[in-house]
């Protein structure tokens, strides 16, 4: 089986994290032209099989017999495609500790896998984390990368932290409890497609019967991820941060960036990755989709035609302002501190009353979330895109929409909550507001620390109003 000892790959790349680990790849295809894919969390390299059969024409590894006939067909041709399982996961090294977990380290191991099959250049393309991962490469060698696409990708931190409505509380919750293949199947699915995908029927069966049986199998055969691997990757995720510097590196490269999102991903919003693209203005394109997080399986056709347009693109040489579809810059670099940015919310199903024991669940389940992020800020990591570089006192902000079902409900938890003052208004505030059945907060503290308690004792207030209004509320026929 094929491997690249990372440790030894490293030309002229600081090797920190990468103490004999070994990733496990495949290549595909023959072709002076180099395709680099980069997988997201828990994923492993057959996950870009259907990008892999259009990009190579072929989804049988190079180091592998060929069936007749399988390497002419396709749409692909001319072309060597590297996929590859990330550190943590499948048959690559997996580290124990979450240090060794970043996305600059995972981007050396895809730079090295680049200099162990000797490739000066490649398109690189990633998807989720594999799309962070890809921007660091990017930010790091642009000289070597010809083109890159990013799907579902997100900022990282704070932006990996889902929208706040029943469908998404639903996959939290039953994420945490999944042990088996089977379980683990089930919620793989809602995650990764949009519901309407899963429902459509193909001959007597549904999608979502075909895909699962198709997931228990994959998950058997490659296993469980490991807690050691899924919390490292998580931690890669959660202290991702692409910064001015990185930006302006990419943009050096000048080629031709595709972010392809599917607008029904409930794990990466998509106003993230269209902030991320208009920070890339004028090399990147916005390619929107009918799709969940999984885009590149749900819209195969649409994906695979826009990754062979960009690696087009990329040798037409293209102007920039000619490729991008987003409208042009008025001034200069989006400067918008993003902790002060309201994330617009699509039209979702309510959170209603009766579901509030799940809803504390989500709660808590996401506070933990935040507590990440605003820890790994404490240590002194700024913000990506903060207008000023004199510090503000109140540096650490979150915001929280809860769908309360109706104007009245809404109006009766602000009023229950309004009592519950900050003990240390100095250095912590809280401002709400009630609009179309929805209570909205923002919190702002000049300490991580304070952040926390603050959300955490709003959270326990919320829980006892909307247990207060369920248990002596109008009651459903």
């Amino acid at each position: 089986m094929p491997f690249c000892e990372v440790s030894k790959c490293q030309n002229g790349v600081d090797a920190t994290g990468n103490n004999g680990t070994k990733i496990f790849y495949r290549t595909y295809g023959q072709g002076p032209v180099k395709v680099l894919l980069i997988i997201g969390l828990a994923g492993t390299h057959s996950s870009w099989d259907p990008q892999i059969k259009a990009l190579a024409g072929t989804i049988t590894p190079n180091d592998a017999e060929s069936p007749a006939g399988d390497r002419s067909s396709g749409e692909g041709g001319g072309m060597e495609v590297c996929a590859f399982d990330n550190r943590g996961m499948g048959l690559s090294s997996v580290p124990t500790k979450k240090s060794e977990y970043t996305t600059s380290i995972m981007a050396k191991d895809a730079i090295a896998i680049m200099d162990h099959l000797g490739w000066e250049k490649a398109h690189v393309f990633g998807h989720s984390m594999g799309a962070m991962i890809a921007c660091k490469l990017a930010a790091m060698v642009p000289e070597r990368v010809l083109s890159l696409a990013l799907l579902n990708v997100t900022g990282g931190g704070y932006e990996c932290i889902p929208r706040l409505d029943r469908r998404t509380l639903s996959i939290a919750v039953r994420f945490l409890k999944a042990k088996t293949p089977e379980q683990r199947a089930a919620v793989d699915l809602d995650t990764h497609y949009s519901k309407e995908y899963l429902e459509e029927y193909v001959g007597t069966k549904t999608r979502r019967a075909i895909l699962y049986q198709e997931y228990v199998k994959g998950i058997s055969a490659s296993g469980m991820q490991s807690n050691c691997g899924f919390d490292g990757q998580i931690n890669a995720c959660w202290t991702h941060k692409i910064s001015r510097t990185d930006l302006e590196n990419i943009c050096s490269g000048e080629f031709p960036i595709s972010v392809i999102h599917g607008r029904d991903d409930v794990i990466a919003q998509l106003c993230h990755a269209q902030r991320l693209a208009k920070k890339l203005y004028p090399y990147a394109r916005m390619v929107e989709l009918h799709g969940g997080h999984l885009v590149s399986h749900e819209r195969t056709e649409e994906v695979n035609d826009a990754l062979l347009e960009l690696i087009k693109a990329s040798t037409s040489k293209i102007s920039p302002y000619d490729w991008t579809n987003l409208p042009k810059k008025t001034s200069g670099w989006d400067t918008t501190p993003l902790a002060r940015k309201s994330s617009p919310e699509g039209s979702r199903s309510s959170v209603m009353v009766d579901i509030i024991a799940r809803l504390q669940i989500f709660l808590v389940f996401f506070f933990g979330l935040f507590m990440l992020a605003f820890e790994f800020m404490q240590r002194g990591e700024e913000m990506d895109g903060v207008a000023s570089n004199v510090a503000s006192p109140w540096d650490f902000n979150c915001n929280l929409e809860v769908d309360l079902g109706s104007e009245e409900n809404a109006h009766i938890v602000y009023t229950a909550l309004a009592v519950d003052k900050e003990l240390q208004p100095d250095k912590v505030k809280r401002h709400m507001s009630v609009s179309k059945g929805k209570l909205s907060v923002n919190f702002e503290a000049v300490e991580a620390r304070f952040l926390r308690a603050s959300f955490s004792a709003f959270v326990d207030v919320l829980t006892l109003a909307t247990k207060t209004i369920e248990e002596f509320g109008p009651k459903k026929e």
